[in-house]
Protein backbone atom coordinates (compact mmCIF):
# COMPACT_ATOMS: atom_id res chain seq x y z
CA UNK A 1 0.00 0.00 0.00
CA UNK A 2 1.51 3.87 -0.44
CA UNK A 3 2.10 5.76 2.17
CA UNK A 4 -0.22 8.46 3.01
CA UNK A 5 1.13 11.83 2.72
CA UNK A 6 -1.46 14.25 5.39
CA UNK A 7 -2.26 18.14 5.65
CA UNK A 8 -0.07 18.12 9.04
CA UNK A 9 -1.18 19.84 11.86
CA UNK A 10 0.52 22.55 13.82
CA UNK A 11 -0.44 23.35 17.44
CA UNK A 12 -3.99 22.64 19.02
CA UNK A 13 -5.52 26.06 17.06
CA UNK A 14 -5.10 24.81 13.70
CA UNK A 15 -8.41 24.82 11.67
CA UNK A 16 -7.40 24.80 8.30
CA UNK A 17 -4.25 24.87 6.19
CA UNK A 18 -3.19 24.83 2.68
CA UNK A 19 -0.31 22.74 0.57
CA UNK A 20 0.80 26.32 -1.27
CA UNK A 21 3.73 24.51 -3.21
CA UNK A 22 4.62 20.87 -3.71
CA UNK A 23 8.52 20.96 -3.97
CA UNK A 24 8.12 17.28 -5.64
CA UNK A 25 6.42 17.47 -9.15
CA UNK A 26 3.79 14.77 -9.43
CA UNK A 27 5.56 11.69 -10.81
CA UNK A 28 8.34 12.70 -9.78
CA UNK A 29 11.00 10.61 -7.01
CA UNK A 30 11.23 11.66 -3.33
CA UNK A 31 14.29 10.40 -0.81
CA UNK A 32 12.80 9.87 3.03
CA UNK A 33 14.02 13.09 4.56
CA UNK A 34 14.00 15.52 1.51
CA UNK A 35 10.81 18.62 1.55
CA UNK A 36 7.72 17.42 0.15
CA UNK A 37 5.77 20.59 0.45
CA UNK A 38 5.04 24.17 1.71
CA UNK A 39 2.31 24.15 4.33
CA UNK A 40 0.86 27.65 4.96
CA UNK A 41 -1.29 28.15 7.79
CA UNK A 42 -3.10 30.69 9.48
CA UNK A 43 -0.33 31.48 11.62
CA UNK A 44 3.14 29.91 10.40
CA UNK A 45 4.67 28.55 7.08
CA UNK A 46 6.48 25.93 7.27
CA UNK A 47 8.50 22.56 5.37
CA UNK A 48 7.22 19.18 5.51
CA UNK A 49 9.44 16.17 4.81
CA UNK A 50 8.94 13.12 3.29
CA UNK A 51 8.19 10.11 5.72
CA UNK A 52 9.14 8.00 2.71
CA UNK A 53 10.76 6.79 -0.45
CA UNK A 54 9.45 6.56 -3.34
CA UNK A 55 7.31 7.90 -6.33
CA UNK A 56 5.00 11.04 -5.38
CA UNK A 57 1.18 11.28 -6.62
CA UNK A 58 -0.55 14.80 -5.81
CA UNK A 59 -4.11 14.26 -4.73
CA UNK A 60 -4.59 17.97 -4.37
CA UNK A 61 -3.44 20.94 -5.90
CA UNK A 62 -2.05 23.98 -4.27
CA UNK A 63 -3.84 26.76 -2.92
CA UNK A 64 -7.20 25.02 -1.91
CA UNK A 65 -7.85 24.88 2.26
CA UNK A 66 -8.58 22.17 4.12
CA UNK A 67 -9.09 20.87 7.09
CA UNK A 68 -5.65 19.57 9.06
CA UNK A 69 -5.43 15.24 8.97
CA UNK A 70 -6.90 15.22 5.22
CA UNK A 71 -4.67 13.26 3.00
CA UNK A 72 -3.20 15.29 0.18
CA UNK A 73 -1.04 12.74 -2.07
CA UNK A 74 0.71 9.76 -1.66
CA UNK A 75 3.99 7.98 -2.01
CA UNK A 76 4.26 4.39 -3.92
CA UNK A 77 7.13 2.10 -3.38
CA UNK A 78 9.41 0.81 -5.70
CA UNK A 79 7.85 -1.53 -7.96
CA UNK A 80 4.08 -0.87 -6.54
CA UNK A 81 1.38 -0.23 -9.11
CA UNK A 82 0.04 3.24 -9.54
CA UNK A 83 -3.93 3.63 -9.70
CA UNK A 84 -5.02 6.00 -12.64
CA UNK A 85 -7.89 7.10 -10.10
CA UNK A 86 -6.22 8.11 -6.81
CA UNK A 87 -9.07 9.20 -5.18
CA UNK A 88 -10.97 5.66 -5.26
CA UNK A 89 -7.74 5.36 -2.28
CA UNK A 90 -9.45 8.21 -0.13
CA UNK A 91 -12.77 9.22 -0.66
CA UNK A 92 -13.13 10.48 2.51
CA UNK A 93 -10.06 13.05 1.81
CA UNK A 94 -11.69 13.62 -1.55
CA UNK A 95 -15.27 14.42 0.01
CA UNK A 96 -13.66 16.69 2.85
CA UNK A 97 -11.73 19.21 0.38
CA UNK A 98 -14.46 19.15 -2.35
CA UNK A 99 -16.11 22.19 -0.80
CA UNK A 100 -13.17 24.09 -0.68
CA UNK A 101 -11.88 22.76 -4.21
CA UNK A 102 -14.95 24.10 -5.62
CA UNK A 103 -14.73 27.56 -4.12
CA UNK A 104 -10.86 28.01 -4.79
CA UNK A 105 -11.82 27.03 -8.48
CA UNK A 106 -14.39 29.62 -8.57
CA UNK A 107 -11.48 31.92 -7.34
CA UNK A 108 -8.76 30.56 -9.72
CA UNK A 109 -10.18 29.54 -12.91
CA UNK A 110 -10.04 33.26 -13.76
CA UNK A 111 -6.86 35.28 -13.97
CA UNK A 112 -6.18 38.64 -15.65
CA UNK A 113 -9.33 37.48 -17.71
CA UNK A 114 -8.12 34.21 -19.26
CA UNK A 115 -9.58 30.83 -18.18
CA UNK A 116 -6.69 28.73 -16.79
CA UNK A 117 -7.38 24.76 -15.47
CA UNK A 118 -5.50 24.93 -12.64
CA UNK A 119 -5.23 26.88 -9.67
CA UNK A 120 -2.18 29.76 -9.38
CA UNK A 121 0.75 28.60 -6.93
CA UNK A 122 0.04 30.32 -3.89
CA UNK A 123 4.00 31.79 -4.73
CA UNK A 124 3.03 33.77 -7.67
CA UNK A 125 0.44 35.38 -5.35
CA UNK A 126 2.31 37.01 -3.09
CA UNK A 127 4.65 39.48 -4.92
CA UNK A 128 8.97 38.95 -4.30
CA UNK A 129 7.92 36.02 -2.26
CA UNK A 130 11.19 33.98 -2.46
CA UNK A 131 11.56 30.21 -2.47
CA UNK A 132 13.86 29.65 0.50
CA UNK A 133 13.44 27.31 4.14
CA UNK A 134 12.89 28.48 7.47
CA UNK A 135 16.36 27.72 8.33
CA UNK A 136 17.94 29.53 5.30
CA UNK A 137 15.36 33.11 6.32
CA UNK A 138 16.89 32.44 10.17
CA UNK A 139 20.52 32.56 8.89
CA UNK A 140 19.89 35.24 5.96
CA UNK A 141 18.76 37.53 8.99
CA UNK A 142 21.74 36.52 11.39
CA UNK A 143 24.08 36.90 8.69
CA UNK A 144 22.65 40.30 7.61
CA UNK A 145 22.15 38.52 3.78
CA UNK A 146 19.95 39.55 0.97
CA UNK A 147 18.11 36.32 -0.04
CA UNK A 148 17.24 38.20 -3.73
CA UNK A 149 20.83 37.86 -4.41
CA UNK A 150 21.59 34.38 -3.29
CA UNK A 151 21.02 31.23 -5.58
CA UNK A 152 18.59 28.52 -4.48
CA UNK A 153 20.68 25.26 -5.09
CA UNK A 154 17.58 23.08 -3.59
CA UNK A 155 14.50 21.21 -4.82
CA UNK A 156 13.17 23.66 -7.65
CA UNK A 157 15.92 26.50 -6.96
CA UNK A 158 15.11 26.60 -3.38
CA UNK A 159 17.58 28.45 -0.96
CA UNK A 160 18.83 26.64 1.65
CA UNK A 161 21.18 27.12 4.46
CA UNK A 162 24.35 26.35 2.59
CA UNK A 163 23.17 29.03 0.17
CA UNK A 164 22.91 31.48 2.27
CA UNK A 165 26.34 30.38 4.00
CA UNK A 166 27.92 30.70 0.63
CA UNK A 167 26.63 34.50 -0.12
CA UNK A 168 27.80 35.78 4.04
CA UNK A 169 31.43 36.79 2.12
CA UNK A 170 29.41 38.50 -1.09
CA UNK A 171 27.80 40.71 1.41
CA UNK A 172 28.32 44.44 1.21
CA UNK A 173 30.36 45.35 4.27
CA UNK A 174 27.71 48.01 6.08
CA UNK A 175 27.32 49.33 8.99
CA UNK A 176 24.55 47.96 11.61
CA UNK A 177 23.06 51.42 11.58
CA UNK A 178 23.29 51.51 7.71
CA UNK A 179 22.14 47.64 6.88
CA UNK A 180 18.94 49.25 9.66
CA UNK A 181 18.13 52.08 7.69
CA UNK A 182 18.41 49.89 4.23
CA UNK A 183 16.18 48.01 5.72
CA UNK A 184 13.77 50.54 6.02
CA UNK A 185 14.31 52.34 3.58
CA UNK A 186 14.41 49.72 0.91
CA UNK A 187 17.80 50.69 -0.38
CA UNK A 188 19.68 47.59 -2.03
CA UNK A 189 22.90 47.55 -0.58
CA UNK A 190 24.86 45.84 -3.52
CA UNK A 191 24.01 48.98 -5.10
CA UNK A 192 25.45 51.45 -3.30
CA UNK A 193 29.01 52.47 -2.87
CA UNK A 194 30.33 52.86 0.93
CA UNK A 195 32.12 55.63 1.91
CA UNK A 196 33.26 55.15 5.15
CA UNK A 197 36.49 53.33 5.81
CA UNK A 198 37.77 50.71 3.48
CA UNK A 199 34.65 51.32 1.54
CA UNK A 200 32.40 50.48 3.98
CA UNK A 201 28.53 51.57 3.75
CA UNK A 202 27.64 54.40 6.68
CA UNK A 203 24.27 56.06 7.15
CA UNK A 204 25.11 59.18 4.71
CA UNK A 205 25.67 56.58 2.04
CA UNK A 206 21.70 54.93 2.45
CA UNK A 207 20.46 58.53 3.16
CA UNK A 208 22.14 59.52 -0.24
CA UNK A 209 20.96 56.30 -1.94
CA UNK A 210 17.18 56.53 -0.91
CA UNK A 211 17.15 60.37 -2.01
CA UNK A 212 18.40 59.74 -5.35
CA UNK A 213 15.60 56.91 -5.72
CA UNK A 214 12.90 59.17 -4.93
CA UNK A 215 13.75 61.44 -7.78
CA UNK A 216 14.15 58.75 -10.43
CA UNK A 217 10.80 56.81 -9.92
CA UNK A 218 9.08 56.06 -13.33
CA UNK A 219 5.68 57.48 -13.67
CA UNK A 220 3.23 54.14 -13.29
CA UNK A 221 1.33 55.27 -16.29
CA UNK A 222 2.68 55.28 -19.47
CA UNK A 223 1.86 58.04 -22.21
CA UNK A 224 2.66 57.98 -26.30
CA UNK A 225 2.26 61.04 -28.40
CA UNK A 226 0.73 59.88 -31.74
CA UNK A 227 0.46 63.01 -33.83
CA UNK A 228 -1.59 65.63 -31.98
CA UNK A 229 -3.24 63.14 -29.44
CA UNK A 230 -2.29 61.89 -26.87
CA UNK A 231 -2.62 57.74 -25.64
CA UNK A 232 -2.43 56.62 -22.59
CA UNK A 233 -2.05 52.98 -21.64
CA UNK A 234 -4.48 51.26 -19.17
CA UNK A 235 -3.64 49.30 -16.32
CA UNK A 236 -4.14 45.75 -16.43
CA UNK A 237 -7.30 44.36 -14.04
CA UNK A 238 -5.42 42.04 -11.61
CA UNK A 239 -7.54 39.59 -10.20
CA UNK A 240 -6.13 38.13 -6.76
CA UNK A 241 -7.63 34.63 -5.35
CA UNK A 242 -9.06 35.22 -1.55
CA UNK A 243 -7.07 32.81 0.21
CA UNK A 244 -4.49 32.21 2.86
CA UNK A 245 -3.60 34.75 5.16
CA UNK A 246 -6.23 37.26 3.50
CA UNK A 247 -9.15 34.81 3.33
CA UNK A 248 -8.50 34.09 6.97
CA UNK A 249 -8.28 37.75 8.13
CA UNK A 250 -11.38 38.93 6.48
CA UNK A 251 -13.07 36.03 7.60
CA UNK A 252 -11.79 37.02 11.41
CA UNK A 253 -12.60 40.71 11.34
CA UNK A 254 -16.21 39.98 9.65
CA UNK A 255 -16.41 37.84 12.88
CA UNK A 256 -15.11 40.16 15.59
CA UNK A 257 -17.27 43.00 14.46
CA UNK A 258 -20.42 40.37 14.54
CA UNK A 259 -19.78 38.90 17.89
CA UNK A 260 -19.04 41.69 19.89
CA UNK A 261 -19.92 45.42 20.79
CA UNK A 262 -16.91 47.24 20.02
CA UNK A 263 -16.46 50.84 20.25
CA UNK A 264 -13.95 53.18 19.97
CA UNK A 265 -12.72 56.39 21.60
CA UNK A 266 -9.67 58.63 21.12
CA UNK A 267 -7.40 60.14 23.49
CA UNK A 268 -4.68 63.07 23.51
CA UNK A 269 -1.23 62.59 24.48
CA UNK A 270 1.46 64.90 25.52
CA UNK A 271 4.70 63.06 24.11
CA UNK A 272 7.20 65.53 24.93
CA UNK A 273 8.96 63.60 28.24
CA UNK A 274 8.54 60.33 26.01
CA UNK A 275 10.24 61.64 22.76
CA UNK A 276 13.58 62.66 25.07
CA UNK A 277 13.57 59.68 26.51
CA UNK A 278 13.29 57.13 23.42
CA UNK A 279 16.46 59.34 22.06
CA UNK A 280 18.40 59.21 25.31
CA UNK A 281 17.70 55.40 25.16
CA UNK A 282 18.48 54.98 21.58
CA UNK A 283 22.42 56.79 22.15
CA UNK A 284 22.53 54.63 25.86
CA UNK A 285 21.72 51.30 23.67
CA UNK A 286 23.38 52.66 20.49
CA UNK A 287 26.72 50.06 21.22
CA UNK A 288 24.38 47.07 21.45
CA UNK A 289 22.23 48.16 18.51
CA UNK A 290 18.84 48.34 20.47
CA UNK A 291 16.58 50.60 19.04
CA UNK A 292 13.60 51.37 21.31
CA UNK A 293 10.12 52.30 19.37
CA UNK A 294 7.11 54.71 20.55
CA UNK A 295 5.48 51.60 20.00
CA UNK A 296 7.70 49.38 22.94
CA UNK A 297 6.64 52.70 25.09
CA UNK A 298 2.97 51.99 24.54
CA UNK A 299 3.29 48.57 24.79
CA UNK A 300 5.06 48.86 28.41
CA UNK A 301 2.43 51.63 29.40
CA UNK A 302 -0.05 49.08 28.28
CA UNK A 303 1.47 46.13 30.04
CA UNK A 304 1.18 47.97 33.19
CA UNK A 305 -2.56 49.83 33.07
CA UNK A 306 -3.74 46.25 32.35
CA UNK A 307 -2.05 44.95 35.71
CA UNK A 308 -4.28 47.58 37.05
CA UNK A 309 -7.68 47.24 34.82
CA UNK A 310 -8.07 43.39 34.79
CA UNK A 311 -11.26 43.96 32.94
CA UNK A 312 -9.16 44.97 29.93
CA UNK A 313 -7.62 42.04 29.91
CA UNK A 314 -10.23 39.60 30.14
CA UNK A 315 -12.38 37.61 27.60
CA UNK A 316 -16.28 37.15 27.29
CA UNK A 317 -17.86 33.55 27.63
CA UNK A 318 -21.07 32.59 27.32
CA UNK A 319 -21.45 32.35 31.35
CA UNK A 320 -18.95 34.48 32.86
CA UNK A 321 -16.24 36.73 31.76
CA UNK A 322 -12.81 35.45 32.33
CA UNK A 323 -9.73 37.96 34.06
CA UNK A 324 -7.04 36.30 32.84
CA UNK A 325 -3.80 35.88 34.49
CA UNK A 326 -0.86 36.70 32.43
CA UNK A 327 -0.52 39.68 30.17
CA UNK A 328 0.67 39.05 27.00
CA UNK A 329 0.46 41.74 24.47
CA UNK A 330 0.37 41.39 20.59
CA UNK A 331 1.93 43.22 18.64
CA UNK A 332 0.70 43.82 15.26
CA UNK A 333 2.73 43.45 11.80
CA UNK A 334 2.01 44.50 9.04
CA UNK A 335 3.36 41.62 5.76
CA UNK A 336 3.04 42.04 1.56
CA UNK A 337 0.28 39.01 2.02
CA UNK A 338 -1.86 40.21 5.34
CA UNK A 339 -1.32 41.55 8.92
CA UNK A 340 0.07 39.43 11.69
CA UNK A 341 0.39 39.32 15.71
CA UNK A 342 3.04 38.29 17.31
CA UNK A 343 3.00 38.19 20.73
CA UNK A 344 5.32 39.62 23.50
CA UNK A 345 4.90 37.22 26.45
CA UNK A 346 4.56 38.77 29.88
CA UNK A 347 4.90 41.65 28.89
CA UNK A 348 4.88 43.25 32.08
CA UNK A 349 7.35 41.07 33.63
CA UNK A 350 9.78 42.94 30.88
CA UNK A 351 11.80 46.03 30.79
CA UNK A 352 12.08 48.53 28.17
CA UNK A 353 14.88 47.67 27.05
CA UNK A 354 13.68 43.31 27.51
CA UNK A 355 10.86 44.99 25.35
CA UNK A 356 12.85 46.60 22.15
CA UNK A 357 14.73 43.19 21.86
CA UNK A 358 11.79 40.91 22.00
CA UNK A 359 9.66 43.29 19.81
CA UNK A 360 12.34 43.45 17.16
CA UNK A 361 12.98 40.38 17.17
CA UNK A 362 9.24 39.30 16.74
CA UNK A 363 8.94 41.77 13.70
CA UNK A 364 12.11 40.81 12.04
CA UNK A 365 11.09 37.01 11.98
CA UNK A 366 7.69 38.04 10.88
CA UNK A 367 9.06 39.24 7.87
CA UNK A 368 11.42 36.48 7.41
CA UNK A 369 8.75 34.07 7.65
CA UNK A 370 10.42 32.49 10.54
CA UNK A 371 8.04 32.98 13.61
CA UNK A 372 7.06 29.71 15.63
CA UNK A 373 3.45 28.63 17.31
CA UNK A 374 5.16 29.95 20.58
CA UNK A 375 5.42 33.32 19.08
CA UNK A 376 1.59 33.62 18.15
CA UNK A 377 0.23 31.74 21.28
CA UNK A 378 -1.52 33.34 24.32
CA UNK A 379 -2.29 37.35 23.30
CA UNK A 380 -4.71 38.86 25.94
CA UNK A 381 -4.29 42.26 24.22
CA UNK A 382 -3.00 43.92 21.17
CA UNK A 383 -1.46 47.14 20.11
CA UNK A 384 -1.29 48.42 16.41
CA UNK A 385 0.07 51.03 15.05
CA UNK A 386 -0.65 53.30 11.92
CA UNK A 387 1.16 56.13 13.16
CA UNK A 388 4.66 55.54 10.52
CA UNK A 389 1.80 56.41 7.68
CA UNK A 390 1.22 59.65 9.23
CA UNK A 391 -2.40 58.94 10.63
CA UNK A 392 -4.19 60.40 13.60
CA UNK A 393 -6.99 58.60 14.52
CA UNK A 394 -8.46 55.25 13.43
CA UNK A 395 -10.91 52.41 14.53
CA UNK A 396 -8.74 49.07 15.07
CA UNK A 397 -11.00 46.06 15.12
CA UNK A 398 -10.51 43.79 18.11
CA UNK A 399 -8.32 40.32 18.15
CA UNK A 400 -10.90 37.86 19.31
CA UNK A 401 -11.43 36.64 22.11
CA UNK A 402 -9.78 39.57 23.14
CA UNK A 403 -11.70 42.19 25.12
CA UNK A 404 -9.77 45.46 23.73
CA UNK A 405 -7.01 46.71 21.00
CA UNK A 406 -5.08 50.07 20.59
CA UNK A 407 -3.98 51.93 17.92
CA UNK A 408 -0.82 54.12 17.85
CA UNK A 409 -1.24 57.53 15.57
CA UNK A 410 1.43 59.76 14.27
CA UNK A 411 3.46 62.51 16.93
CA UNK A 412 2.25 65.76 16.12
CA UNK A 413 3.27 69.29 16.66
CA UNK A 414 0.72 70.93 19.44
CA UNK A 415 0.02 73.43 21.50
CA UNK A 416 0.20 73.31 25.18
CA UNK A 417 -1.43 76.53 27.61
CA UNK A 418 0.90 77.51 30.69
CA UNK A 419 -1.62 80.14 31.74
CA UNK A 420 -2.35 82.55 29.04
CA UNK A 421 1.27 81.47 27.25
CA UNK A 422 0.97 79.15 24.42
CA UNK A 423 3.51 76.30 24.40
CA UNK A 424 4.79 74.38 21.18
CA UNK A 425 4.79 70.32 22.36
CA UNK A 426 4.71 66.72 20.84
CA UNK A 427 1.71 65.33 20.89
CA UNK A 428 0.08 61.71 20.25
CA UNK A 429 -3.29 60.64 19.83
CA UNK A 430 -4.71 57.03 21.11
CA UNK A 431 -7.39 54.91 19.77
CA UNK A 432 -8.89 52.31 22.37
CA UNK A 433 -11.25 50.08 20.63
CA UNK A 434 -12.96 47.98 23.47
CA UNK A 435 -16.01 44.92 23.76
CA UNK A 436 -19.12 46.63 25.57
CA UNK A 437 -19.79 43.41 26.72
CA UNK A 438 -16.56 43.04 29.10
CA UNK A 439 -16.49 46.77 30.30
CA UNK A 440 -18.04 49.86 30.28
CA UNK A 441 -17.23 53.18 28.97
CA UNK A 442 -16.21 54.34 32.14
CA UNK A 443 -13.56 52.16 33.19
CA UNK A 444 -12.57 51.51 29.60
CA UNK A 445 -11.72 55.34 29.85
CA UNK A 446 -9.92 55.33 33.29
CA UNK A 447 -7.35 52.06 31.15
CA UNK A 448 -6.72 54.77 28.65
CA UNK A 449 -5.81 57.37 30.94
CA UNK A 450 -3.69 55.37 32.72
CA UNK A 451 -1.75 54.65 29.51
CA UNK A 452 -1.81 58.28 28.65
CA UNK A 453 -0.40 59.26 32.49
CA UNK A 454 2.08 56.63 31.89
CA UNK A 455 3.51 57.82 28.39
CA UNK A 456 3.11 61.32 29.42
CA UNK A 457 5.24 61.04 32.41
CA UNK A 458 7.05 58.28 31.33
CA UNK A 459 9.81 57.72 34.02
CA UNK A 460 7.56 55.42 35.27
CA UNK A 461 7.91 52.78 32.93
CA UNK A 462 11.63 52.26 33.65
CA UNK A 463 10.09 50.88 37.06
Amino acid sequence: MPRDVYLIKVGMTMTEGMVSEWYIADGQQVNKGEMLYALETEKVNLDVDAEASGTVKHLVQTGINMEPGVVVGYIFEAGEEIPSDLGALSSGAAESVATDRIDSAANDSVVDGQETDQPQSADNLVPGRIKSSPAARRLGRELGVDLKRVKGTGPGGRIIEADVQGAKDKTPKASPLAKRLAAEKGVDLFEVKGTGPGGRIVQADIEAAAAAAITTLAPSIVSESIGAETVVSAREEIRVPVKGIRKIIARRMISSLQNSAQLTMDMEVVMDDAVKLRESLIEEWRQQDIRPTYTDLVVRAVAKALGKHPQMNSQFGETEITLLAEINVGIAVALPEGLVVPVVRHADNLSVKELAVESARLASAARAGTLGLDDYAGGTFTVTALGMYGVDSFTPIINEPQAGILGVNRIYDGVEWHGDTAVRTKKMNLSLTWDHRVIDGAPAAEFLAEVRDLLSNPFRLLV
